[in-house]
């Protein structure tokens, strides 16, 4: 499972992940996951509670997200 998060809602989807999973969740910031490159800024992802441009995705351990690394 994994929540694309503006700044202002990404509270909201650790929240989530935590109430959904039950696990500790992960967060990373787009620019970092995307080795460097900041994606945020061109609109490719969105927050999945607002739709402004995401800054952060939070997710699970079973996600197919690459988190913590």
């Amino acid at each position: 499972m994994k929540i694309y998060c503006c700044a202002e809602h990404v509270e909201v989807g650790l929240d989530n992940i935590v109430d959904e999973a039950e696990v500790p969740p992960f967060i990373n910031n787009l620019s970092d996951e995307e080795g460097g490159k900041v994606t945020h800024n061109s609109g490719e992802f969105t927050c999945e509670y607002c739709g402004k441009p995401a800054v952060y995705v939070v997710a699970n351990e079973h996600s197919d997200t690459i988190c913590g690394g």
